[in-house]
């Protein structure tokens, strides 16, 4: 879902300057929730007056904002000055600050094919295999971030080579309570219980679902979604990994098989407002609006945690709306606990003794626990304090990610950009126009044959 991971807010933006104790959002020492030791260690172990740290990264308004005011610890601590820039074309700006020789000492991106494109042209600095255990022991599906953050190198060794940092889910389904108390429905633990909901609303005279694929020129992309969550749920997580690869095709039966189990949920017409007709005509931003209506038009709606900015204004979420994960297959507990997300990496592509402070930086509690504080953002460190986060519903979202025994990268971001940003797109809405799964996985394999 690479097109909706950024919003256009400004071309470029560039701020530097050291931080004084009194620019820090939270004083250190004060609020005891936060971890103010790991603070003091970092700060005494990295002396870096006089040096100088660029940074480039995919945050611009509001969550730029944010991310300087955890700029400002590293600030205070080190005594660095620290230049922050990002483009609304980052990923190319990226590519070309590298091939120019001039890059930032700290490139943040949250593509993983990107990722590995630098790597593997040798412009991005290892950051040491002592950080595979490190992740591995501190993060919560601690080896599935230990995969995430491994990229070949020019000379095609595997090797670590980012830091995870700020994390998105998209294993979500949001309803209404108040509209669940009336009917009498009660939240489903399973798979299997998801869908005897889906088939009790519709029996009694309910529509389940609302599900829009309209995004623009991105039509498709919320159905992939489902798919990726789906795939997670039905197989175990090496194979989402060979699919994504395309060393499981597109057209295998195992694929085939999550699309209708999509299919299951979105081709019945009883089940989704609209009908079948409106899936792929109704714009991903207006579908949960179905949700807030008296009586419902909906009860059900799949998708990430960034869809409350549409709902109605002044929906409250965990009041007025709530969420639960995805469930997973009683059926199947081999599978585990996935979530399907996405989320930043932080490498160096300048090497110099402030960027590797500024990994070592990201690995204290401090770094996450001042952005948790405030909005938008969900880490997988154990270390940090679940309790800073602002309300129950963002602490909700945070214990998901806690509790994931695997976590996965959105597959369509993962694959090349003319399938995941492409043919996997519109083969959804062909799907959802009345082409056969069969048919929508052979044309995705095709497409995909065709960049050999």
């Amino acid at each position: 879902m690479r097109h909706y991971l950024l919003c256009g807010l400004a071309a470029l933006s560039l701020v530097a300057g050291s931080a004084t104790a009194a620019d820090l959002k939270f004083k250190p020492g004060e609020d005891k929730k936060f971890n103010w030791k790991s603070y003091e260690d970092f700060s005494k172990a990295h002396p870096l007056k006089g040096q100088t740290l660029t940074i480039f990264g995919p945050w611009r308004g509001e969550d730029q904002v944010l991310f300087e005011s955890v700029l400002d610890y590293f600030r205070q601590a080190t005594g660095a000055d620290v230049k922050y820039s990002s483009s609304e074309n980052y990923e190319q700006q990226i590519v070309i600050d590298t091939q120019a020789g001039s890059p930032p000492n700290v490139a943040i991106l949250a593509q993983p094919g990107l990722i590995g494109d630098l790597a593997a042209k040798g412009a991005l600095t290892p950051l040491g295999e002592d950080n595979r255990e490190w992740l591995k022991d501190n993060f919560a599906a601690g080896q599935s971030w230990v995969d995430l953050a491994t990229f070949k190198g020019k000379d095609g060794k595997p090797m670590i080579y980012g830091m995870p940092y700020k994390i998105d889910i998209k294993s979500l389904i949001w309803y209404v309570p108040e509209n669940f108390e009336d009917a009498g429905y009660e939240v489903p633990k399973s798979m299997e219980e998801l869908k005897k909901l889906t088939e009790k609303i519709a029996a009694d005279g309910g529509v389940p679902w609302c599900i829009g694929l309209g995004s623009g020129g991105a039509t498709g992309w919320p159905a992939t979604d489902w798919v990726e969550d789906l795939m997670l749920r039905l197989y175990p997580a090496d194979v989402y990994d060979k699919w994504v690869s395309n060393e499981i095709k597109f057209n295998d039966p195992k694929v085939i098989a999550a699309i209708e189990e999509y299919g299951w949920f979105s081709r019945n017409p009883k089940f989704v407002d609209g009908g079948t007709a409106g899936v792929a005509s109704t714009d991903f931003r207006d579908s949960p609006k179905g949700l807030f209506t008296s009586p419902p038009k909906c009860y059900l709606h799949h998708q990430a945690s960034f869809i409350p900015s549409f709902f109605p204004e002044g929906t409250k979420v965990g009041q007025d709306v709530d969420f639960f994960p995805t469930p997973n297959y009683a059926s199947k507990p081999e599978v585990g606990n996935p979530v399907e997300g996405a989320g930043t990496l932080a490498m160096i592509t300048k090497d110099s003794p402030a960027a590797r402070a500024f990994i070592d930086f990201l690995k204290t509690p401090i770094a996450h626990e001042v952005w948790m504080a405030q909005s938008s953002f969900l880490t997988a460190y154990k270390a940090a304090n679940q309790d800073v986060y602002p309300s129950a519903p963002v602490k909700k979202q945070g214990d998901i990610l806690m509790k994931a025994t695997t976590f996965r990268f959105d597959g369509s971001d993962l694959m090349p950009g003319k399938i995941g940003a492409g043919a996997f797109w519109t083969a959804m809405v062909d799907y959802a126009g009345g082409k056969s799964a069969d048919d929508v996985a052979k044309g995705i394999q095709q497409a995909w044959d065709g960049l050999k």
